[in-house]
């Protein structure tokens, strides 16, 4: 429920703040006075776009903020959603700058546009004149019949299925997308993963080959200097060894009466120890460097073989090599698996449909028991509302895919006249029956669903005497389960509200001012005795403004 309006440097309006009640308000002014300001200004609320044509004052920013007192659980789901703290008082702000910039706020916390219009979706409903043509749209009269048949529980339950259904459905049609361009590549992928594998890498393997090589080339001079470095150690005519050797034999001879050579002594005899073990060492590398032109040719081939594929793949090292293998042969493993997964995705898809198939089918055969309901109603409303010879229909038909409602389209079918064929609503309605069929549908859905409050702009424009006196008695009975606002310039509706407000213009030497304030007692007997009667107001509008509010 909407609680109170406070709005600041908007259009005409410098400040205002006024509150409101449960129940059935009326708002009347004379044209021209700003009403339509007030709808201008909520909307800002609800997530309209604006600019700094708003602004009464271009040099301060514009500010209207509302207050609402929520209970409804889809709101609060809203809430969650978002992260947003919930309070059953909650303060919805927004602001336009001086320079255009908007900011929105719910309970002082920043949110964007598109979040505040998700809550003032739920929250405030307003049905100005030209909304009158969304009844022509066939998802909002499905809306209309599941709003009749209390069908929340059913459509939720269906969407989740239908959800769940177009997401396996992506799957699969992805998959198999996937499975026809892979069929496409798969000769292309097994020729480069044959390549691969047929050389049969193994990491580390291009550098310890390219070391193998480097050797061999040099094979000749490496045994060159081994030998040389081995016949220079330990040739028999004076070979290092053995003169180490004759050194240490000398100073072994005079340790046991010159003790201070005994570390030398010591040292000469590792010394002798360690280049025998070098020498066997030169040995033993000399006999291992062989010339073998079959090994160096089998090695350039091998190394060749390993350029070639880094140059193809464009990469450096064999890992890199080992790696596309190994991402070639899952590719290869995966289009292989593609024809079972696509066979368990199509199992699994008539197993979704099913499920989806039999939600549709509980929609709408509580559509198909509602409908019948919702015409009678909706044709005796119209009767009452001054159209005698109505006929209301609705026309419902199978699609031939789901849709996001279910199977079922819906087509409202409407005659004013006798003898004449019901056709589609868009076709043959008039402005003013329009305005009385939505006020019906509204009333009719009121009854079986919790709606946010509901701004009605002027919806009775058209109407008169007893017809407008109806529509008020019909607003006064919706009232009693959720707040209305009523805009109007009809006597016998402002009369029926349980609060009735007053737009009115000022003005002073330098500009028009416009503001609102609650009319209570003789203020409200004269504001209606002037609807009846104009400026000049008699004994008589007096009279008539008393027993309009008497017997209302």
């Amino acid at each position: 429920m909407l609680q109170s309006l406070k709005i600041q440097n908007y259009a005409l309006i410098d400040e205002i703040h006024i509150g409101f009640y449960p129940g059935f308000l009326t708002i009347t002014g004379e044209t021209g006075a700003g009403k339509s300001i007030l709808i201008g200004a909520l909307s800002l609320i609800l997530g309209n776009r604006a600019d700094t044509s708003v602004l009464k004052d271009e040099s301060r920013k514009c500010v209207v903020e509302a207050t609402f007192h929520i209970t409804n659980s889809r709101v609060k789901e809203i809430f969650e959603k978002h992260d947003l703290d919930y309070e059953a008082e909650t303060i919805i702000r927004r602001e336009i700058s001086s320079k255009g910039k908007s900011r929105a706020f719910v309970n002082d916390t920043p949110v964007n546009i598109k979040v505040l219009k998700e809550l003032g979706d739920q929250l405030v409903d307003i049905h100005s004149q030209h909304h009158n043509l969304i009844l022509k749209d066939n998802v909002f009269q499905l809306d209309v019949v599941d709003s009749y048949a209390g069908n929340g529980d059913l459509l939720s339950d269906y969407y989740s299925k239908y959800r769940e259904y177009k997401d396996l459905q992506g799957q699969y049609n992805n998959l198999k997308s996937k499975s026809e361009q892979a069929s496409a590549d798969y000769d292309y992928y097994r020729f480069q993963f044959d390549q691969l594998e047929q050389v049969n890498l193994t990491e580390g393997e291009q550098e310890k080959l390219e070391s193998e090589l480097e050797t061999l080339n040099h094979a000749e001079e490496i045994k060159f200097n081994l030998s040389s470095a081995s016949y220079l150690l330990n040739n028999e005519e004076s070979s290092v060894i053995s003169q180490v050797r004759e050194a240490g034999d000398c100073l072994r001879k005079i340790v046991d009466y010159y003790s201070k050579v005994k570390e030398i002594s010591e040292r000469l005899e590792s010394t002798y120890i360690e280049l025998q073990d070098l020498s066997n060492e030169i040995d033993m590398l000399n006999e291992d460097v062989e010339h073998d032109p079959n090994r160096i040719e089998y090695i350039r081939q091998r190394l060749d073989d390993i350029y070639s594929l880094q140059h193809k793949h464009r990469v450096s090292t064999e890992k890199e090599l080992i790696d596309i293998r190994k991402e070639l042969e899952n590719k290869l493993e995966e289009i292989n698996n593609y024809d079972f997964h696509l066979e368990e995705l199509e199992k699994a898809l008539e197993s979704k449909r099913k499920d989806l198939s039999a939600a549709a089918g509980k929609l709408s055969e509580s559509r198909k028991k509602s409908i019948p309901a919702i015409e009678k109603k909706i044709t005796s409303m119209l009767k009452e509302l001054g159209i005698p010879n109505a006929s209301f229909k609705i026309k419902r038909t199978d699609l031939e895919a789901f849709n996001e409602y279910g199977l079922d389209h819906v087509q409202f079918l409407f005659s004013a006249n006798k003898n004449v064929d019901l056709e589609d609503i868009s076709k043959v309605a008039s402005g003013g029956e329009l305005s009385r069929l939505m006020l019906s549908l509204k009333s009719t859905i009121a009854e079986n669903q919790a709606l946010p409050t509901i701004i009605f702009d002027e919806i009775d424009s058209g109407t008169s005497g007893d017809i407008a006196d109806k529509m008020g008695t019909i607003m006064k009975h919706m009232a009693r389960n959720m707040q209305i606002l009523n805009i109007t310039h009809l006597p016998q509706i402002a009369s029926k509200g349980d609060y009735h407000y007053l737009v009115y213009k000022y003005d002073d030497n330098e500009s028009t001012h416009t503001y609102i304030k609650q009319l209570k007692g003789d203020e409200r007997i004269k504001e209606i005795a002037k609807m009846l009667s104009g400026e000049e107001l008699t004994d008589t509008a007096f009279q008539n403004a008393r027993e309009f509010l008497e017997n209302s």
